[in-house]
Order: structure tokens, then sequence, then C-alpha cells
């Protein structure tokens, strides 16, 4: 897969689809981040999941404000 520069760094316009789709992951990541306060118990693992899982937000949105569709 070749990279696209020139895609990944302007900005990108969303839809009103678009938004509601990245609402939708942002609203679950949430969720999540939110259990897992409440069933693990603190330490370096649960500080890198809550890191891992802002990370899975970022890219599913990334994909869908890059991609469209």
């Amino acid at each position: 897969m070749e990279r696209d520069a020139e895609n990944i760094f302007r900005h990108h316009k969303v839809t009103v689809d678009q938004t509601n789709r990245l609402h939708a992951i942002r609203d679950k990541a949430r969720e999540l981040d939110i259990l897992i306060d409440a069933v693990c118990p603190p330490g370096e693992e649960r500080q890198i999941a809550h890191f891992k899982l802002e990370e899975a937000m970022f890219w599913a949105n990334a994909g869908i404000a890059r991609n469209g569709g």
C-alpha cells in the first residue's frame, strides 16, 4: 500500500454521516475507558490500556475522516 502524504497531512472536512460515525466510535471508546477503570487495578497495564484505546479511537476516526465513505 502506497503512502499518500497529501491525504494524510491535509485537513479533512467531514460530512454529517462521517461526524455521526466519529461520535459513535468516540462514545464506545469512552464506555470502554470507564469499564477499564472499573475492572482493572491501578498500574502500568491499566495506563497502557487507556493509551492504546485512545490510539485505537484516533486511528478509527482518522480512517473515517481520511477515506470518506
